[in-house]
């Protein structure tokens, strides 16, 4: 019944964005990878508003229900809410049957197993796809990386035009694209490459280079190599658009952290937190890490929890992560859950690093709590099941109202985080 009920939701909704586009005439950009989305998503968003009336969902809308409704500004109902639907059905045909007030549509494109990305062709065709990286990603349902790269490699099927971090896709993975990429990166020459990238603190600054020459220069308060990777995207983007080096100067300058994303907030007794706990993954944990252990700090904690969905892959990973942590610059590391307890700590703790280990992110943060102190940064970064490290940030905010800047704080999510650890809070 419920495979019946997505199958119609689909299938309708498919149908009414297929109209839309008939009617009218608007652009549409699609951001697909293994990790970075929906910074990158939102950071062109931002930029591309400096010039056009832009449509985007700043949440987490990536699968084949939810993108759709990105593009009617359209919430999602209970999939066995029929009213709910009926009433997006309705509001959604009201569209199609008037001026389509915006230029460009901004989608998520999301993966979670073999043969996803395809099904979006049946209503999505983009404009501009942006590919973020190739790198592990739910390898409980990828064989290995290869998968992993001919899954996301298939929006190109569906798209004109493609902008690509050459930084994050390895060259073989760059070679199987069907059509030429526009490139973007830091580390390398692109298209698009952010260069003399200093960073002052909580602020960074940084040249942006189109083809080899001087385009723009930028000061923010971008403190992540992540999110640098977020704003060149935008960038690459946005000159594909024919923005102005100013418009797009202005666009950056909109740009900040969202829930869950190297977001900086005040903790107890003076602390500083770095909250990226939306999700993990290798590549992201260490360029977590790398940020962590480079600003400026008395006292330097991580909190790392599970990185879920790397099937086999997952002890190794887990050491990886355990190895990288340096006990010249993180003082205690905190695991969340079986796998960073069993193989992430341990090698942590080979390193010299101290390591203390709890099943729970509530049991976590009441540890923390009296460890905080003026002069004191912790990371929190973790995957969502079994993890969900924002509720230990919850506990050590130094103001309480700033829960409402985390992620997952619905009702449904906190009621699902509870269950999930059987536990009273």
């Amino acid at each position: 019944m419920q495979k019946f009920a997505k199958a119609l939701v689909v299938a309708v909704l498919g149908w009414q964005v297929r109209r839309l586009y008939k009617k009218n005439n608007f652009k549409v950009v699609a951001v697909a990878g293994s990790l970075g989305k929906t910074s990158t998503k939102m950071a062109i968003a931002k930029v591309l508003k400096q010039k056009y009336r832009v449509q985007f969902q700043d949440g987490n809308y990536n699968d084949i229900v939810t993108v759709p409704l990105i593009f009617f500004g359209q919430p999602l109902p209970s999939l066995f809410n029929p009213l709910g639907w009926l009433r997006v059905f309705w509001n959604n045909e009201r569209q199609i049957n008037n001026k389509y007030p915006y230029d460009i549509v901004v989608v998520e494109v999301g993966t979670d197993g073999p043969g996803q990305i395809e099904k979006y062709a049946r209503y999505l065709k983009a404009d501009i796809a942006i590919l973020t990286g190739i790198a592990p990603e739910h390898m409980e349902f990828f064989a290995d990386l290869d998968a992993v790269a001919e899954e996301e490699n298939e929006i190109t099927s569906f798209s004109q035009k493609i902008i690509a971090n050459k930084d994050i896709i390895d060259e073989k993975y760059m070679a199987k694209l069907e059509k030429q990429p526009k490139t973007y990166a830091i580390k390398q020459p692109a298209d698009i490459r952010l260069t003399n990238v200093q960073f002052d603190g909580f602020e960074s600054s940084f040249s942006v280079q189109k083809n080899g020459s001087l385009f723009l220069k930028a000061t923010h308060e971008l403190i992540a190599e992540p999110l640098l990777y977020a704003a060149a995207g935008a960038v690459a983007v946005a000159d594909e658009l024919n923005l102005t080096a100013n418009e797009i100067l202005a666009g950056l300058k909109d740009i900040r952290p969202i829930p869950g994303r190297m977001q900086r907030l005040d903790g107890l007794n003076g602390s500083v937190i770095l909250d990226d706990s939306y999700n993990a993954s290798p590549p992201a944990v260490k360029a977590a890490l790398d940020t962590l252990y480079r600003l400026p700090a008395e006292k330097k904690i991580a909190i790392l929890g599970n990185m879920n969905e790397l099937g086999k892959y997952s002890e190794a990973a887990h050491k990886e992560i355990g190895n990288y942590c340096d006990p010249k610059k993180v003082e205690l590391v905190i695991t969340i859950g079986p796998d960073a307890e069993k193989f992430l700590g341990p090698a942590a703790e080979a390193k010299g690093c101290k390591v203390a280990e709890f099943d729970n992110p509530y049991s976590a943060g009441e540890y923390l709590k009296p460890l905080l102190g003026k002069g004191t940064l912790v990371l929190a970064k973790g995957s969502q099941n079994g993890v969900f490290a924002e509720e230990t940030v919850k506990l050590l905010l130094a103001d309480p109202n700033d829960a409402k800047k985390l992620v997952r704080q619905s009702e449904y999510w906190l009621k699902r985080k509870v269950a999930s650890f059987k536990i009273n809070i």
